[in-house]
């Protein structure tokens, strides 16, 4: 499987993920 960039559910991993960190930093 050729995978290019990331899916939808993908970038929603890693907003969700960057929002958590940006949490616990502030």
């Amino acid at each position: 499987m050729a995978r290019k960039g990331f899916t939808l559910v993908e970038l929603l991993v890693v907003i969700a993920i960057i929002g958590i960190l940006v949490a616990l930093l502030l």
